[in-house]
């Protein structure tokens, strides 16, 4: 059982990733009550310094042992790390909040995003998962949906930003951008092809249903989340020169008819969506908005023509604040705020 205190010492594993960065950027922001803070990563970042709260405190190398006194984890390290040092740090008397897709679809480790479904979060054993970035701004937007009216299918498209695949695809898209505008030979390193004025249709490995493990991630963990096997999901996702920020175009088949007014309403009303869709006035989410922001953005919501109970909505958050950083705090705050 998680036990209660004023202040809680809280290690960041990945602290020099761009997740992990941001993850200590969102704790200060939010003044949430450390105590103490460990900056972990691997050994070759060791010696290096990350900023919190006015001071620079070093980075320590992440081993089974490093977790002794403290009270939260929060992770970024990669699945296989997970695998090893997650486990470690429940040994410990840590609870574990994991960013990596490891635990994800364990059914003993509960998958929470805190604007769907809080109460998961006190089932935990030691290590509660945060979802993939793209699944969690798409279920905050559609679940008070599926609430009121109850959601059949849905087909999605992402259209992903760089920095979802971490600090050397920012600096990949970076270089590329440079090396184009200076008529410089392209180099390709982090993705299969040039990102730059580019669209690749793939982002992880491909299965053998032809999907891609990102996308398999959408529909498995948008069930997990939602509570609910029976909701259909087909994905494609796409990754595009766009530093920061996730887009999402989202169709959805719903048991019982809402207007596209009935469903701006609900999405007015609900915890962390903004509503930003005034089309006559060319007024709709996009990255270059949602970036460095919290809330989830949905615009474009319309009545789907090709089916009696279909909606459309285009869906924009920032992945690495909300679809990762963000989310793992706001699931420690409900951990530290329980009686």
């Amino acid at each position: 059982m998680f036990k209660k205190k004023p202040k809680y010492n809280v290690a960041i594993v990945g602290a020099t990733g761009a997740v992990g960065q941001c993850m200590l950027r969102i704790l200060e922001e939010r003044h949430f009550p450390v105590s103490e803070l460990r900056a972990l990563a691997s050994e070759r970042s060791v010696g290096k310094k990350v900023k919190f709260q006015g001071r620079e405190v070093p980075v320590g190398e992440l081993k089974e042992n490093s977790f002794s006194g403290i009270d939260i984890v929060l992770s970024s390290a990669g699945a296989e790390r997970s695998k090893i040092f997650a486990p470690a740090a429940v040994k410990s008397g840590a609870v574990v909040i994991d960013n990596t897709s490891y635990f994800r679809m364990d059914p003993c480790v509960p998958l929470v995003v805190p604007e769907v479904n809080p109460e998961d979060i006190f089932k935990h054993k030691g290590i509660i998962a945060n979802p993939n970035c793209s699944t969690i701004q798409m279920v905050v937007a559609l679940y008070p949906i599926h609430k009121a009216v109850g959601i059949k299918r849905i087909v999605v498209s992402t259209y992903q930003s760089v920095s979802g695949a971490g600090q050397t695809a920012i600096n990949e898209l970076c270089d590329q951008t440079k090396a184009f505008a200076n008529g410089k030979e392209i180099a390709v390193k982090k993705f299969p092809y040039q990102i730059v004025f580019n669209l690749i249709p793939q982002i992880d490995v491909f299965l053998e249903n032809a999907y891609t493990k990102e996308e398999m991630k959408m529909v498995n963990e948008t069930r997990k989340i939602m509570h609910d096997d029976s909701i259909q999901v087909s994905a494609t996702c796409i990754r595009v020169p766009v530093f920061y920020a996730h887009s999402e175009s989202v169709n959805i088949e719903l048991k019982k008819k809402l207007t596209a007014f009935e469903a701006r309403e609900i999405l007015k009303k609900a915890p962390g969506v903004v509503v930003v869709d005034d089309v006559q006035h060319g007024v709709y989410p996009m990255p270059l908005d949602a970036a460095f922001k919290d809330e989830t953005f949905v615009g474009r919501i319309r009545e789907d023509n090709s089916v009696p109970n279909g909606l459309n909505l285009w869906i924009v958050s920032d992945n690495l604040r909300k679809g990762a950083a963000l989310n793992a705090v706001q699931i420690s705050e409900v951990l530290v705020k329980s009686k």
